[in-house]
């Protein structure tokens, strides 16, 4: 992406950025080419619900940005990529620390610039595991996003190389509601 977009850097940012920090996520790991990445949400008294287990907003806030990060990793600055939807399905209660590992494959990335090549849209869904400290999985979040060529990277026959940064933000904004 650009020089300080670096996984370190990256992983840094996140463990201290205040809705990670708070609920108690922790970035465990992130590899060098982005590809992987593994999340720790820890049980403390300040993110229990009523029935002293994790709240389930921390549990789908640890898997928020993730992809979306990753991508922008990986595919770096000729990009757009954003979440544009989600949803999560509670399995059972996380009564410990959770743990969550996401992995994006060769064929993954290889799928998305096939599908984004001519300038379109393409909207890839990604599926993670939340996994107790027993290795159960606790729940399952969906998530789709919004993946297209910035403007002045697409190929000018496919009609959008002059759509601005605002337009494409438009874009994504319509076809959410």
């Amino acid at each position: 992406m650009f020089k300080y977009y670096t996984p370190r850097i990256v992983r840094s940012a996140l463990n201290i950025w205040p809705p990670f920090w708070g609920a108690g996520i922790r970035i465990v790991h992130i590899s060098d080419d982005f590809r992987c990445v593994k999340i720790k949400l820890k049980l403390r008294w300040w993110n229990k619900n009523a029935n002293r287990t994790q709240y389930g907003g921390s549990i789908f806030s640890l898997t928020d940005p993730v992809y979306a990060l990753m991508l922008m990793g990986i595919l770096g600055k000729e990009y757009f990529v954003w979440d544009k939807q989600a949803d999560i399905n509670f399995l059972k209660p996380g009564d410990s620390d959770l743990t969550a590992s996401f992995i994006i494959s060769d064929d993954c990335v290889k799928n998305i610039k096939h599908n984004t090549s001519n300038g379109d849209k393409y909207f890839p869904e990604f599926v993670v595991n939340v996994h107790n400290d027993k290795g159960e999985v606790v729940s399952t979040v969906r998530r789709v996003l919004y993946i297209r060529k910035k403007p002045k990277y697409r190929p000018i026959e496919s009609g959008n190389g002059n759509n601005s940064l605002e337009e494409a933000s438009a874009e994504v904004q319509s076809e959410a509601v």
